[in-house]
């Protein structure tokens, strides 16, 4: 069991009722913390007009190396920013979010995946992810504004 985090505005908090947090099964947590928090660039990555920060989280060194290769927290969704919504930046966004939940397939937490992402509104990307599990398959989808770097989940 992991720390469920619930929803607010804007993005997720830890969820509490009668003074105790609450847990799930990790799934929906692992997918927020895999999509929403900022992966290093990789070298050849353009950032941004104007950063220089390649961002990433401090603990990724101590990660083992799987396939030869850093396994890395979260996605490169943030490069997007100030990008145009061209079907060519929705197609990254589609091989950003996958990338960061391939480990969900590595690890056997999951036995199937599946990312699409398209334009919500101006500004915004909808991610939708599906995940299958023995017995169902579990969806989800986010709206992503890609300027404030907000996310929330879609009905």
């Amino acid at each position: 069991m992991d720390i469920l985090l619930a929803f607010g505005s804007p993005g997720a908090d830890l969820a509490v009722a009668s003074g105790d947090l609450l847990t799930d099964d990790g799934l929906l947590t692992a997918v927020v913390v895999s999509l929403f928090t900022d992966r290093q660039a990789e070298p050849g990555d353009e950032l941004p007009a104007g950063e220089t920060d390649r961002r990433g989280w401090w603990a990724d060194a101590t990660l083992p190396k799987l396939a030869g290769a850093p396994d890395n927290i979260g996605s490169r969704l943030w490069l997007l920013r100030r990008e145009k919504q061209l079907p060519e930046v929705v197609a990254r966004a589609r091989e950003y979010a996958t990338e960061a939940l391939q480990w969900l397939l590595r690890e056997g937490r999951v036995d199937g995946l599946a990312v699409d992402a398209a334009i919500a509104a101006p500004g915004h990307l909808r991610i939708s992810v599906a995940l299958t599990v023995p017995g169902e398959t579990l969806r989800t989808a986010y709206d992503y504004d890609v300027l404030s770097g907000v996310y929330r989940p879609t009905a």
